[in-house]
């Protein structure tokens, strides 16, 4: 999975002023795509994250190291420091950016004009520099000015709306998602725009400025929930763990925890019917399609449950494997890194800094490539530990 060889983006320079998760999440897939990250942080202070604790690293003297926070969207980067604020900065800056060919930020819309480092200034020095600005709400439009947090772009752009018990149950209030996606989504969406920039750049010669906005994404995020409402004109609404389209296609209780099964079709609703000793379920007048399952989902649902409830969570997933009914534990975090499949894939990725007792321990990049692997070169740096090496090589 991992590569020493140079990654698809080698020889791609990244300047990255942005903090937080949105986009260092764009600028660490970049990384692991084989890109050089210059992480530019505030002397003394760094990225916020840092001090999101806790969980803390330990330093080799035994005294409370970066956040965890930071760990999990900054391998791969270069971190040097370097205060923007003064005149002096803002021109080492500058000087950077004319030698990267990405510069990704995410200050309040025109926060960095005065510094000289928003899009016009820095690209009157490099006209081939793709500068992608991540914003609560975009460029334009009447909230521009305004800055933006996952917590409320979840509940502005309608994630919340849909996530949770649904009204009348116990426990029905509106519900953020348990990581924030927002942000995530949004450095997902800006890493493949800079990357199709890039083509462009490479075919031109030419620069542009990405413009993505958290509210934007979040509601190209409703997906499917967005044009249920478009085709119904009805605004959907929490249903807790039950699917909008599809039935079943939940969790179930069983004696050791909860197991979701997710019926895609009629043919695996037979089959499941077959799985659980109940062949009924399959010729039952009511449940023959999906459409019919979606309006008896709460009868469905209340008899499904009484025949899983008795049976091993294991037990109910070998029978349901045997007969190709889709299906999984409902797992704790712990519990997903130690899935076969997981340990099979490599999904932790382990590097040592001296810094620090012990390793650091990430989530591998999901991308698998044939040819260019992604690297894992770097472990997410301490603060301002390149600063000399980098700021070194400047020309005069």
């Amino acid at each position: 999975m991992t590569s020493t060889s140079p990654g698809p983006l080698s020889g791609v320079r990244v300047l990255d002023l942005s903090r937080v998760l949105a986009g260092p999440w764009a600028t660490q897939t970049l990384a692991d795509l084989g890109a050089e990250v210059i992480k530019i942080e505030r002397p003394g202070v760094g990225d916020d994250t840092r001090a999101w604790g806790p969980p803390f690293t330990t330093r080799a003297d035994g005294t409370a190291g970066d956040a965890a926070y930071f760990l999990c969207a900054n391998r791969g980067k270069k971190s040097v420091t370097v205060d923007i604020a003064t005149p002096g900065g803002a021109a080492t800056v500058r000087a950077l950016a004319k030698t990267c060919d990405v510069v990704v930020e995410n200050f309040k819309t025109g926060g960095l004009k005065k510094y000289g480092l928003d899009h016009a200034s820095l690209t009157a020095l490099n006209p081939r520099l793709v500068y992608c600005s991540i914003t609560g709400f975009g460029q334009d439009g009447p909230d521009a000015h305004r800055a933006g947090y996952d917590y409320m772009i979840q509940a502005m752009a309608g994630l919340m709306s849909v996530t949770g018990q649904a009204d009348g149950t116990p426990g029905a209030e509106p519900m953020k998602v348990g990581v924030a996606v927002a942000d995530l989504f949004t450095g997902l969406y800006a890493s493949s725009a800079i990357l199709a920039a890039l083509l462009h750049a490479r075919a031109t010669g030419e620069g542009q400025a990405i413009d993505i906005a958290l509210f934007d994404v979040q509601a190209a995020m409703l997906a499917n929930q967005a044009t249920n409402f478009f085709v119904s004109r009805k605004a959907p609404t929490r249903m807790g763990n039950a699917h909008p389209n599809l039935a079943p296609y939940q969790p179930f209780p069983c004696t050791d925890g909860r197991v979701v099964i997710a019926v895609g079709n009629d043919g695996q609703f037979r089959a499941l019917g077959q799985a659980l000793g109940a062949p009924g379920l399959g010729t039952d007048p009511r449940f023959l399609t999906n459409a019919l399952r979606i309006e008896h989902r709460a009868v469905l649902s209340t008899e499904i449950s009484a025949l899983t409830a008795g049976l091993t969570m294991a037990g109910l997933m070998a029978a349901l494997e045997t007969a190709g009914v889709p299906c999984g534990p409902v797992n704790t975090i712990d519990q997903v890194f130690a899935e076969p499949q997981a340990i099979h894939r490599g999904l932790v990725v382990e590097q040592g800094r001296a810094d620090l007792d012990g390793p650091v321990r990430t989530v591998a990049s999901p991308i698998r490539m044939s040819k260019t692997p992604v690297v894992y070169d770097r472990p997410p740096p301490a603060l301002g530990q390149d600063t000399a090496e980098v700021l070194g090589k400047l020309k005069p």
